[in-house]
């Protein structure tokens, strides 16, 4: 293909940033169009940012220097026909090719008294998706005693023992039958349910917030349970009002195919707002794989994208989780071994030898090399998924090989890994442990590991 002179992103996540990162480092003009007045940050650390464990000013996501950042610039309109876009000051923006990276935005549950006669959120209200409702949700943490968190997915997980750490008493309520149950299964949800009481976190789940009274957040079960705060964590969906308005083909998610492109030629999608193959992924590293693959096709280069290789980490302290592809959907024989007196449960879907999905929690020692076998469709023989899942003994870093992937987000291997001198040096170049941070002590030991052979 032509490479196009001119390339504007819509959105400044971080899908967005990789991209532009890549087509800068390659010579290609890019400007990224961000509402928020932010540079790209990772979000998937704001959790930690909330719990204390991590510093805001290290969220911030690698740019090349000669990215074309306008930030506070909302996008209003598409205006495919001149390929143009308009933003919120009614100035345009023209393009040779369009990039959409709009994410996925907070929709509001079905829970009376949220919003006040003004339109604004109650003031015990708060969302968290942003770094400014972390920092607000932040500030309001040290007159409060408690908070109920809406929403047990992987999100509401991170926010809950965040809380927790700051000294309030906590309280999940899940409207599934289980925890993480977009993630998990009901045997899995039950262990992490019994792990967030261990830590002090009183979880609901079967049970529906139906409406915020002064005497605290009423559930569809009669139960009221009194707080200080509300964090909404439930609920989200593609960010498409651009692409609908502008004709392009819509359904869950913008449309694309195997080249990232829309229903326009000239128009391509990534990240959350994006849908291939009926599937929206929602998680970091098919992000991040789809921006690397685009960033090679806007640079000349022919690319097939296939669909996306789910990893999804929980990012909290004392809860570890790890799934890798669908267990629910994935077809095969199950492996599987449950310890509830220690909390651990581990569960793999294998097919014709290889894993096609898997789900860790509670014990995390294995999870690069089943990792790594998920990755590279490892055939394994009749006795290994079981004896992968039954060994007690962590694969230390020392003996990984070169090859073997670390980072899932942003697929850097050992070998990248052990050529770096340091942990800042290993995240500007690799982009190592600056997506859901899982990875970060097996960075740390790599690194040591391979600087204990060098002289002084």
């Amino acid at each position: 293909m032509t490479s196009p002179s001119c390339i504007v992103v819509v959105g400044a996540g971080m899908a967005a940033a990789r991209l532009a990162d890549e087509l800068a480092a390659a010579g290609r003009p890019v400007t990224v169009l961000g509402d928020e007045p932010h540079a790209p940050y990772n979000r998937i650390l704001l959790s930690a940012v909330l719990e204390g464990t991590h510093d805001p000013e290290g969220l911030a996501l690698p740019l090349h220097d000669d990215v074309d950042l306008r930030l506070g610039s909302r996008v209003v309109e598409l205006h495919t026909g001149q390929r143009e876009v308009e933003l919120a000051d009614r100035s345009r923006v023209p393009y040779d090719a369009l990039v959409l990276a709009t994410g996925s935005i907070p929709t509001l549950p079905p829970i009376r008294g949220l919003v006040r006669l003004d339109g604004q959120l109650h003031q015990k209200v708060h969302a968290f998706r942003s770094l400014e409702d972390c920092r607000r949700l932040g500030a309001a943490t040290p007159g409060a005693r408690s908070a109920v968190v809406v929403g047990g997915g992987l999100l509401g997980l991170q926010v809950a023992r965040a809380l927790g750490r700051r000294g309030l008493a906590v309280e999940i309520v899940e409207g599934g039958e289980h925890l993480l149950r977009s993630q998990v299964d009901a045997r899995a949800g039950a262990i992490l349910a019994r792990d967030l009481r261990r830590l002090g976190t009183s979880v609901y789940t079967g049970a529906r917030a139906t409406r915020l009274t002064d005497d605290g957040l009423v559930l569809d079960n009669g139960v009221v349970l009194p707080t200080d705060l509300v964090v909404l964590t439930a609920g989200g969906r593609p960010s498409t009002a651009l692409a609908r308005r502008a004709g392009l083909d819509v359904r869950r998610g913008v449309v694309v195919d195997h080249e990232l492109r829309t229903s326009d030629p000239h128009v391509h999608a990534i990240g959350d707002c994006a849908q291939h193959g009926g599937q929206v992924t929602g998680f970091v590293p098919p992000a991040w794989e789809q921006a690397a693959l685009l960033a090679r096709h806007l640079t000349g280069s022919a690319i097939r994208y296939d669909g996306a290789r789910t990893v999804a980490r929980l990012r909290a302290t004392d809860l570890d989780v790890a799934v890798l592809g669908d267990p629910h959907r994935a077809e095969g024989q199950v492996v599987e071994v449950t310890n509830p007196v220690v909390g651990s449960h581990r569960r793999l879907v294998v097919r014709g030898g290889v894993i096609v999905a898997a789900t860790l929690v509670g014990d995390l020692s294995r999870v690069g090399l089943i990792t790594q076998h998920y990755d590279r469709g490892t055939v394994l023989g009749p006795t290994e998924p079981g004896a992968l899942l039954m060994a007690d003994r962590p694969v230390q870093p020392a003996y990984l090989a070169d090859d073997t992937e670390v980072c899932a987000c942003a697929g850097v291997t050992a070998g990248r890994l052990r050529r770096c001198a340091s942990l800042d040096e290993a995240r500007a170049t690799t982009r190592a442990s600056t997506g859901c941070g899982g990875c970060t002590e097996t960075v740390r030991s790599l690194l040591s590991t391979a600087l204990e052979g060098v002289s002084p």
